[in-house]
């Protein structure tokens, strides 16, 4: 929706801030749920191992995603959301994983196949929506209004997705298990005593006490580190698609909702060119401190050139945003990359998922908080465009820029320290 044409009617407005309101209930429903369980699906996957937790992961998308889609009302949308994040714990055994099948001198590349998997799902869930919803409208030869599809405008999109988890479930019955030295007679751990105390435990024929997670600092530095970026990231990407909405007067760009969606295709193209041919080398020859240090200087720099890409038009315009909104994705998957990186390498084996839960558990909570303050802070922004210091949309990237200053600072010792342990 062009929010400059929607200005001068009123109503299309309103339509636009309930569409709003919706996708930040729901989204935040879903990081809420994973904020909750994270840690345990960590412990889970360390007490059982990384294959079943990713199997019932992958089947919960299938069961939860396609009654997000048959929502009936907005409760029933941040219900089924909230219930999606809680009972999928994918990312964190995801993550060990990656870890542990890749040898120490690939784990670069290791840790970039997640980013690329997201990289992917940037490209395809962009055009996914904007083809599939509402299809009795836009495919009225095909799908009738009165049809389950026209009764249901979004659950066309929502089946594609619980159809391929689907089929991703199945797949998981033939992967390996990386997870080879975990005792099945061991009684099973809470999550909170699993992270807080160390308990003695069978690594082969040796007993070993498990290490404090929070007493670890290569460990908890990294991921202080990762959720301060992550804050950044989920601010940025909800004052992005509002900054290029909004109309011109007021610093935006005017975009309607297709342009945005062919700006983030465009940019994920280029992350995932860029995660499976470059990051890797660049990893290897710099390191995953430096790698993140350099992306954030660097993206602190992109960034204090928004407010006047505003100035441009027609073809230069399009052609900077996308350059400028590629460099800055790929800088800031460089800089979670990295982190992946620290954090697995920070622990051993046995306590790889509950690791990666408990960074997952931190990262949902300020992904959580993103894009509520990321639009609160646009929305003050409008009403300081006659200001003297940092008008408008400027002190919107400005504060993007503190917190990215901040994420750069901590990369620093005696901050953030990195580990040699790779077991």
């Amino acid at each position: 929706m062009d929010l400059h044409k929607a200005g001068q009617t009123g109503l299309p407005i309103k339509e636009l801030f309930t569409i709003w309101v919706v996708v930040l209930g729901t989204g935040s429903a879903y990081m809420f749920g994973r904020t909750l369980t994270s840690a345990f699906w960590g412990v889970v996957a360390d007490r059982y191992g990384r294959k079943p937790v990713i199997i019932f992961g992958t089947s919960i998308v299938v069961v939860f995603n396609t009654l997000f889609g048959l929502s009936t009302n907005f409760w029933m949308a941040v219900i089924t959301r909230f219930l999606l994040g809680s009972l999928n714990g994918l990312l964190a055994p995801i993550k060990a994983y990656a870890a542990e099948i890749f040898r120490e001198e690939y784990q670069a590349l290791g840790m970039s196949t997640i980013s690329t998997a997201w990289g992917i799902g940037l490209i395809i869930g962009p055009a996914l929506g904007g083809f599939l919803a509402q299809p009795a409208e836009k495919y009225p030869d095909l799908f009738s209004k009165d049809s389950l599809f026209g009764r249901f405008p979004y659950f066309l999109p929502c089946l594609c997705i619980s159809v391929f988890a689907l089929v991703v479930a199945v797949g998981s019955f033939w992967i390996p298990e990386t997870l080879h030295n975990h005792d099945s007679e061991r009684p099973c751990q809470d999550s909170s005593k699993a992270l807080e105390a160390a308990s003695d435990t069978k690594d082969g024929n040796e007993s070993a006490p498990k290490e404090n997670l929070f007493k670890n600092w290569p460990l908890m530095s990294s991921i202080i580190l990762y959720c301060v970026f992550s804050l950044h990231d989920m601010a940025y990407s909800e004052i992005f698609s509002l900054w290029a909405v909004s109309p011109r007067k007021f610093g935006g760009l005017s975009y309607s909702t297709a342009n945005v969606g062919e700006v983030l295709s465009i940019s994920g193209f280029g992350l995932l060119v860029f995660q499976l041919t470059l990051y890797s080398s660049v990893a290897k020859y710099v390191g995953p401190v430096m790698t993140a240090r350099a992306g954030g200087v660097l993206s602190i720099f992109l960034l204090t050139t928004y407010p006047y890409i505003a100035m441009l038009s027609g073809t230069t315009l399009s052609v900077v945003m996308n350059v400028v909104s590629m460099m800055k994705n790929i800088l800031s998957i460089s800089i979670m990359t990295g982190l992946f990186i620290l954090q697995n390498k920070a622990v051993d084996q046995r306590q790889r998922g509950a690791a990666n839960g408990l960074a997952m558990t931190g990262m949902s909570f300020f992904k959580a908080l993103g894009p509520a303050g990321g639009g609160a802070l646009f929305s003050w922004a409008q009403k300081r465009l006659d200001a003297t210091i940092l008008p408008g949309n400027q002190v919107v990237f400005f504060v993007l820029n503190v917190i990215e200053a901040i994420g750069v600072l901590l990369t620093f010792k005696p901050f953030l320290v990195e580990t040699q342990n790779t077991n």
